[in-house]
């Protein structure tokens, strides 16, 4: 114990050193620039231009539905949401509803969201955690109508895509400020 707090204590005083290091070495040039990186290209920026809006606008092409959304879960999701959305061990997607004004309020996408097409945004680009961004726009689609139709939000057979994601009334969708922005539903 007597050795591991020396060493801690070694490192403390590196702290110092590091961030004056770190300081002095972000000064810009005389162009004014810092000389790291490079100029993002466009299509590096269209490349991580993917956020979707509550109104959907951004939505790409593509459609599914939540009969195919349950293969895809199962192999893709399921080993961290558990089989049905309710087990975990990471967060719990689904259940939920009539919890919020409750003493132990479980924040689900049936719950809590009050967004579908933000559903369809988070797994677009988070998801699954070990491979972010490796789904296709139909396995998204898909995957999104799986988890809204196992918090009875959908029913099986509706297709979502570009048209019908953003049509989906979330239960919570009025349980949050409104955004005052003139552009959004």
């Amino acid at each position: 114990m007597r050795e591991q707090g020396r060493h801690y204590r070694a490192a403390l005083a590196l702290v110092p050193v590091l961030a004056a290091t770190t300081v002095a070495g972000a000064d810009a040039g005389d162009d004014g620039r810092y000389g790291l990186g490079h100029a993002a290209a466009p299509a590096h920026i269209a490349a991580q231009d993917i956020a979707i809006a509550p109104n959907g606008a951004e939505l790409p092409p593509g459609g599914g539905d939540a009969r195919t959304g349950a293969a895809v879960y199962a192999a893709r999701c399921a080993a961290c949401h558990g089989s049905s959305g309710r087990e975990g061990p990471d967060p719990v997607l689904v259940g939920g509803q009539g919890t919020l004004a409750s003493d132990a309020p479980l924040q689900t996408i049936g719950s809590y969201w009050p967004y579908a097409t933000t559903v369809f945004d988070y797994v677009r680009r988070a998801m699954p955690f070990t491979a972010p961004g490796s789904l296709t726009p139909d396995e998204v689609y898909a995957v999104t109508a799986f988890l809204l139709h196992a918090n009875g939000i959908i029913e099986a057979d509706t297709v979502l895509d570009r048209e019908t994601l953003p049509a989906v009334v979330m239960p919570n969708r009025d349980g949050f400020v409104p955004d005052p922005r003139p552009d959004l539903p």
